[in-house]
């Protein structure tokens, strides 16, 4: 994989692309979750590399992704992941997001719904206002404080114990977790913006609609938020697939990569 730069107003956003891609084959984008990295999929990366155009970013101020101004939305974000697509010549994206990188594949579907192939949510949610609730919106705008005063070492083990079920990914989101290490305010502000922006995207009242083959993968034992009643809904309200990953948490793609991949590799294969 080969790193990049796309330079937006706010900063550079670093990327992953393979190497020689073929503008007629499908790309996977990969987008990780909040305070994630292009870490979150190194078991993905490692199984499509060869098969697909693969292509995967550390979010605006996310890792390598800083310095960068947090003025942005999830629809800048969105813009500039169709921006970045187009630079590379890449013109039939199957976005994978996990979490945060879900609700950005959706707001990409809004934007961009011809261009979108096929959409994998891992442990994400709707972003559809309906699904959420007052309060729920209420303390996604106010999140930044509580992070900025909980105990670093607390966090980093809460945060990282909390999202993902086997050694393997543990280790993994702490690791990523520990790029901040040292700057809990820089992490704070990045947490605490990306909750404001996707309240606000939820508060915008968008369809949303997802206007390709998809599929919602779900960790059994995600206690992220409220991500497991909020796929129920989803599933239900839409017909789209859910796969539920058993012993699996909030990152179930790093807690079983196999099984990830190989329903993700369905999906393609049915497109």
């Amino acid at each position: 994989m080969q790193e990049k730069l796309y330079t937006t107003p706010c900063g550079d956003i670093h990327y992953w692309v393979n190497n020689s891609p073929n503008p007629e084959r499908i790309t996977l984008v990969f987008l990780p979750g909040l305070t994630a990295d292009h870490r979150l999929f190194n078991k993905q990366i490692a199984y499509f590399e060869g098969k697909y155009n693969l292509l995967v970013w550390d979010a605006p101020g996310h890792g390598a992704s800083w310095p960068f101004r947090l003025t942005f939305s999830l629809m800048d974000k969105a813009q500039w992941l169709d921006e970045i697509l187009c630079a590379e010549d890449l013109y039939h994206p199957v976005i994978v997001g996990q979490s945060m990188g879900g609700y950005v594949g959706q707001a990409y579907a809004e934007l961009f719904p011809y261009k979108l192939k096929g959409f994998v949510a891992i442990d994400s949610a709707p972003l559809q206002r309906k699904y959420v609730t007052g309060i729920e919106l209420w303390f996604l705008k106010r999140m930044e404080p509580v992070y900025r005063h909980y105990p670093w070492k607390s966090l980093l083990k809460t945060g990282s114990k909390g999202v993902a079920t086997s050694a393997y990914g543990q280790a993994l989101m702490r690791e990523m977790m520990m790029t901040y290490d040292g700057d809990q305010e820089r992490y704070a502000r990045l947490a605490g913006h990306g909750f404001r922006i996707l309240a606000q995207a939820m508060e915008a009242d968008l369809p949303y609609k997802i206007p390709c083959p998809a599929l919602l993968i779900c960790g059994e034992k995600d206690h992220a938020g409220s991500c497991i009643r909020y796929n129920k809904a989803w599933h239900k309200n839409t017909g789209i697939p859910l796969a539920w990953i058993k012993n699996a948490g909030h990152n179930s793609n790093t807690d079983a990569p196999d099984e990830v991949n190989a329903l993700i590799l369905k999906l393609i294969e049915g497109l």
